[in-house]
């Protein structure tokens, strides 16, 4: 079916050339159009800001996605990030909550790793007065090392 409209396009405008040619008088010196060297200075310009417009707003709409959270896509809607704090430059400790369970990563360059599956949901809505994720992880593990002991 595409096929088919494009054959017809293609037959109409051959058509229109066609009639226009054998219309045009014969008296008058046909002029040709001015058409521009495509490797003038001035096209290679226009080509090239465009080229940057472009890829400017692509790169101006990445991160707009990002930072409003459009590229996190949820497994299912189970698996949610509560929180995390920075351990050195390149390792970080995150709080997930999958389903009702929440468990505590150290994820370093190539490599995450389950440092502890708690048994107590942590409360991690900042309402009011309650104390942050940093406080309550490590009032948390300052329970565990004093169990340990």
């Amino acid at each position: 079916m595409i096929f088919c409209r494009a054959r017809k396009l293609l037959l109409y405008t051959g058509l229109s050339v066609c009639s226009a040619l054998a219309n045009a008088d014969d008296s008058t010196p046909a002029t040709a159009p001015h058409v521009q060297d495509p490797l003038a200075m001035t096209s290679l310009w226009q080509l090239t800001l465009g080229m940057i417009a472009v890829l400017g707003l692509i790169m101006g709409l990445a991160w707009l996605l990002k930072r409003s959270g459009r590229f996190q896509v949820a497994a299912g809607g189970g698996l949610r990030v509560l929180g995390g704090l920075s351990m050195g430059a390149r390792e970080r400790v995150v709080l997930l909550q999958v389903g009702e369970t929440q468990l505590l990563l150290g994820v370093a360059p190539g490599r995450v790793q389950t440092l502890h599956v708690l048994d107590q949901v942590l409360d991690t809505d900042r309402k009011g007065k309650q104390p942050g994720f940093s406080d309550q992880l490590g009032r948390f593990l300052k329970k565990e090392q004093g169990d340990a002991s």
